[in-house]
């Protein structure tokens, strides 16, 4: 699946954002929305379009406030399974 495709399947997810602007959606918003809000099978996409070292790389990368819009249980349960992709086991 690609970028593009998991934006049109959970575009319900997006709701906030104008059509014509769906497929400029950064991947900082892309991993938070779907690790936050998609099931399993989403992050499963997430991983196979963008790869799980950058999937890895945006989500240890968010500090401050990017940080804090991840749900306290999401943020924990992904930086354990996120963190074999951050050690290059990918």
């Amino acid at each position: 699946m690609t970028r593009e495709q998991i934006i049109e399947k959970n575009r319900n997810l997006f709701w906030y954002t104008p059509e014509d602007r769906k497929q400029n959606i950064s991947d900082n918003l892309l991993v938070e929305t779907i690790l936050n809000e998609g099931s399993l099978d989403d992050y499963r996409d997430l991983i196979e379009a963008l790869g799980g070292k950058h999937v890895a790389e945006v989500f240890f990368s968010a500090t401050g406030r990017q940080k804090e819009n991840y749900y306290p249980e999401i943020y924990h349960f992904f930086s354990l399974v996120l963190a074999k992709y951050a050690q290059g086991n990918s």
